[in-house]
C-alpha cells in the first residue's frame, strides 16, 4: 500500500502506456530497421572499395568520425529521453486528477487554475522535448559532413583512376556513395531509437523490481479450517508505521479484546483509529509488536488465511463492474437463498425484487448506478454472507444519511451478536451502547473504559461527546 501512497497515478499510467508501447513496438521496430540500413552500408562500401580499393584510406578515418559522432549523440539523447519520460508523468497524473475531481473544480470555479497548472505541465515537458530536434539537427549536420567525405573520396579517387577504371564501374561507385549520408542518419536515428526506448525497459523494471506482500499462503500451515472460533483480538507492545523513516503511527499499543466484545475507537484526525485496521488485516506490516487473534500471531500465517477469516465494511464502498451476485458472493461460494437473506437483513430486499434483473442486476464500475447509501447496504450485505466471528466497521456509516446509518447499526445490533465487533465511529452515538470504547490520541490509547464511565471521569470522551451534544 505505502508504494500507491507515494506513487502518483500519472507515473502509472506513463509507465503501462508509454513505456510498455516503446516496448512492444518502437523497440523492435527500431531494430529491424536499424539491421536493414547496416545491411545497405555493408553493400555501398564492398562497392566502393571494389571499384576504388584507396578508398579505404579515407573510409576508415571518417568510420572513426562517425563512431564519435553516434556515440556523442546517443549518450545525449539517452539523458534526454529521460528527462523528457520524467516530465511527462506530471501531465499524465494532473490529467487524471483533472478528469476525477472535474465536479468538483466546476464548482468551485477553479478551472483557470487547472488549466494554467496544465499549460505549465506541458511546458516544462517541452523543455525537455525541444533539445532532442536540437540534437537530431546537430546530429544531421555532422553525418551529412561525413557521407559528402565518402563521395567526395569516391569521386576523387576514380578521377585518379580513370585510365584503369571503366566509367560504368566509376558510375555505380560514385551513385551507391551518394546515399552513405542517409544511410548513416538513419542508422543512428533507428539506434538512437532503441537505445531511448531500452530506458523504457529500464522504467517498468523498476515496478519489477517493487517490494511486494508477505505470502499469499504459507505450505503446512496448521490453521484450523474454522478459524477464528472465537474472536478474541491481542495486541502486544504493538506498533505500526506507513514508510520507512516516518513516526510511528501507532506506538506501544497493549490490548485485549474478548470474544462477542463491542469495541468503540474514537479520537481526532490522525489519532490513529484507521491504523488498527490496517494492522488487523495488515495492509501494513507491524513496526514493532505482534497481534493475536484467538492465540495465533498473524504474521505467521498467509495474507489471505488472515483476510478471509475475518470482514471490514469500509467507509468508501468498493463494488466491481459486474452483477450485483457476483459484487456479493464474488466467489459462488453460498445459494441464491442465502443471498437473498443476507439481502433483507440488509434492507435491500425490497430494492433488489424490483429490480428487472434481480440478483442480475448489471453495476457500473465502482457502483455508480447505485446510491452511496445502497451500496453501503451492499458492503453490509456481503459481511452478513460471510459472518466471520471479527467485524471491522471503518467509519462506515460517516458518508452516508441518517436513515441509512439507523438501518446498518440495528442490524449490526441483532445479527453480529455472537461477533467482535470494532467500529471505528465518526458519529459518537452509534457506540454510545458498546463495551467499550477506545479514546486514540498520536497514536497512543489515550483512555479506555465503558462509555459511561468515560463519561464520569470528564476526560477526552466526555469532550467528544459534549461538542456532538450528546451530553
Amino acid at each position: 500500500m505505502s508504494f500507491f501512497e507515494c506513487t502518483p497515478s500519472g507515473n502509472l499510467l506513463n509507465r503501462f502506456a508509454k513505456e510498455i508501447d516503446a516496448i512492444d513496438c518502437m523497440v523492435p521496430d527500431g531494430l529491424k530497421m536499424m539491421l536493414s540500413y547496416v545491411f545497405k552500408l555493408m553493400e555501398v562500401c564492398i562497392i566502393v572499395l571494389m571499384a576504388t580499393p584507396f578508398a579505404a584510406v579515407i573510409i576508415l578515418p571518417l568510420a572513426f568520425l562517425y563512431a564519435f559522432v553516434q556515440s556523442f549523440y546517443v549518450a545525449t539523447s539517452c539523458q534526454l529521453r529521460r528527462l523528457e519520460a520524467v516530465s511527462r508523468s506530471p501531465i499524465y497524473t494532473h490529467f487524471n486528477e483533472t478528469v476525477q475531481g472535474a465536479s468538483v473544480i466546476r464548482a468551485f470555479g477553479e478551472q483557470p487554475r487547472f488549466i494554467l497548472q496544465a499549460n505549465e505541465r506541458v511546458d516544462f515537458n517541452q523543455t525537455s522535448y525541444f533539445p532532442r530536434f536540437v540534437a537530431t539537427r546537430w546530429l544531421a549536420v555532422n553525418l551529412e559532413f561525413v557521407g559528402n567525405g565518402v563521395v567526395l573520396a569516391a569521386a576523387i579517387l576514380s578521377v585518379m583512376g580513370k585510365n584503369t577504371l571503366s566509367p560504368g564501374i566509376v558510375g555505380l561507385a560514385v551513385s551507391h556513395s551518394l546515399q552513405v549520408t542517409g544511410i548513416l542518419s538513419w542508422i543512428v536515428r533507428s539506434w538512437t531509437d532503441v537505445e531511448n526506448n531500452i530506458v523504457s525497459v529500464e522504467r517498468v523494471n523498476e515496478y519489477a523490481d517493487t517490494p511486494k506482500e508477505a505470502s499469499w499462503n504459507i505450505e503446512g500451515s496448521s490453521l484450523p479450517v474454522a478459524w477464528p472460533q472465537r474472536g478474541t483480538l491481542e495486541f502486544q507492545d504493538y506498533g505500526l508505521q506507513y514508510r520507512k523513516g516516518l513516526e510511528l503511527a501507532l506506538k506501544g499499543i497493549t490490548l485485549n479484546i474478548h470474544e462477542r466484545e463491542r469495541v468503540g475507537i474514537v479520537g481526532r484526525t490522525g489519532a490513529g483509529k484507521s491504523s488498527l485496521a490496517l494492522g488487523i488485516f495488515r495492509i501494513l506490516e507491524a513496526a514493532k509488536g505482534k497481534i493475536f487473534i484467538d492465540g495465533v500471531n498473524i504474521a505467521e500465517i498467509g495474507l489471505h488465511d488472515l483476510r478471509s477469516r475475518i470482514t471490514i465494511i469500509p467507509q468508501d464502498p468498493i463494488l466491481f463492474s459486474g452483477s450485483l451476485r457476483m459484487n456479493l458472493d464474488p466467489f459462488d461460494t453460498y445459494t441464491d437463498e442465502e443471498v437473498w437473506r443476507s439481502l433483507e437483513l440488509a434492507h435491500l430486499k425490497n430494492f433488489i425484487s424490483n429490480l428487472p434483473d434481480k440478483l442480475n442486476h448489471e453495476c457500473s464500475e465502482g457502483g455508480e448506478n447505485l446510491s452511496l447509501g445502497q451500496r453501503q447496504l451492499v458492503c453490509l450485505a456481503r459481511a452478513l454472507l460471510r459472518k466471520t466471528k471479527i467485524l471491522v466497521l471503518d467509519e462506515a456509516t460517516a458518508a452516508v444519511d441518517l436513515e441509512t446509518d439507523t438501518l446498518i447499526q440495528s442490524t449490526i445490533r441483532t445479527q453480529f451478536e455472537d461477533c467482535t465487533v470494532l467500529t471505528i465511529a465518526h458519529r459518537l452515538n452509534t457506540i454510545m451502547d458498546y463495551t467499550r470504547v477506545i479514546v486514540m490520541d498520536r497514536g497512543h490509547i489515550f483512555e479506555m473504559d465503558s462509555p459511561a464511565n468515560l463519561i464520569a471521569q470528564r476526560g477526552q470522551f466526555y469532550r467528544m461527546c459534549r461538542e456532538a451534544g450528546l451530553v
